[in-house]
């Protein structure tokens, strides 16, 4: 960490007179709590092609579920088995204390494991959905669940008896029309500060935030052990894990 030592100086320093923050996370965030940073939904797969000889594209993606649901449960199931029984990291609970002590702290995440506001985080944009929430294709119901464990191989509404699928955005599906105001209305208010952790910033809607605060003098961090497409664009860039950056950043900000 000593080759850190000055650019934890100097993020540290950037935060602690910041008044709003934007945390933009991705993958990189939850691997910490033993999720995997493969590609794939929320960062969770790893085989280009699936067992099934389909790209995972393909796989889970909205067309498929349209002709298929069955077989897109079937690898929506294996991200929640790799989100399950997972914890929240020190990463992710120095972001909720900081939503505690600062006057304005959003997250805007791809991941869809849930972890920030299990952290404590409330101001969430889970711009990619969260597997654990449930809602029927045709009627209204909708449902939480801690896992999938008591769930059907093809689960239906216990209302309307049709299928049932995970709020997450599936290839091909645009993003969900309630994330999308909330990060449109945030992103008007503007914030003092836009931290990147664990992400490599492939969309518009990620790296569009970084890059354009970098343009107007808005102070950028980018958490990232290795080299993101915004890693060159921001202010400071720490080479480090997520959860070792924000502890050190957490005892620098006395916290």
């Amino acid at each position: 960490m000593s080759e850190e030592l000055p650019s934890l100086t100097r993020a540290a320093s950037i935060l602690r007179e910041a008044g709003s923050l934007l945390f933009i996370t991705g993958a990189g965030i939850s691997a910490d709590s033993g999720l995997p940073t493969y590609r794939g939904i929320g960062g969770l797969y790893e085989e280009s092609e699936t067992e099934d000889g389909l790209a995972i594209e393909d796989a889970l993606s909205g067309p498929m579920f349209a002709r298929d649901p069955g077989l897109v449960w079937k690898y929506i199931r294996q991200i929640e088995q790799a989100c399950r029984g997972a914890s929240p990291n020190a990463a992710h609970r120095q972001i909720a204390a900081l939503e505690g002590r600062l006057d304005r702290v959003w997250v805007l995440t791809q991941n869809v494991d849930g972890l920030h506001r299990a952290a404590g985080s409330q101001k969430v944009i889970d711009i990619h959905g969260d597997v654990h929430h449930l809602h029927c294709t045709v009627c209204d119901w909708e449902m939480r669940v801690p896992d999938y464990a008591e769930l059907a191989a093809l689960p239906r509404c216990p209302r309307c008896t049709s299928v049932v699928r995970p709020r997450v955005v599936l290839f091909g599906e645009m993003l969900p029309p309630l994330a999308t105001a909330d990060y449109e209305r945030e992103m008007g208010r503007g914030f003092d500060a836009i931290v990147s952790v664990g992400t490599s910033a492939l969309f518009p809607y990620i790296y569009g935030p970084i890059i354009q605060a970098a343009r107007t003098g808005i102070p950028t961090i980018d958490i990232n052990p290795g080299q993101s497409a915004i890693s060159q664009a921001v202010d400071v860039h720490l080479k480090m894990g997520a959860a070792e950056a924000m502890a050190a950043l957490a005892e620098r900000l006395g916290g």
